[in-house]
């Protein structure tokens, strides 16, 4: 992974980046990550969540399945059922 490498941040916010680095017990290496990981992480679409927990299809699936179910969709016109009217 490359590196990055920020000059010229204001003391106040170092010492507020130490300062979090240390009540946390973590890297100012892992304290700047979380800081940029929250600035530029986009949220996820909302169907995403549903989509995970049910899973999904690829489109190859998609249309072995449609494919599959093909004759499903026929209508036989010499079956015909009459309901009695009430």
């Amino acid at each position: 992974m490359q590196q990055i490498t920020i000059r010229g941040i204001d003391p106040e916010i170092e010492r507020e980046i130490r300062r979090s680095a240390k009540e946390n017990q973590k890297s100012i290496n892992q304290i700047v990550k979380e800081i940029i990981h929250k600035e530029f992480k986009r949220p996820a679409p909302a169907a995403a969540s549903l989509k995970e927990l049910s899973g999904g299809w690829t489109r190859t699936q998609a249309a072995e399945f449609k494919a599959s179910i093909k004759s499903c969709e026929q209508v036989d016109e010499d079956i015909r059922i009459t309901l009695p009217h009430s």
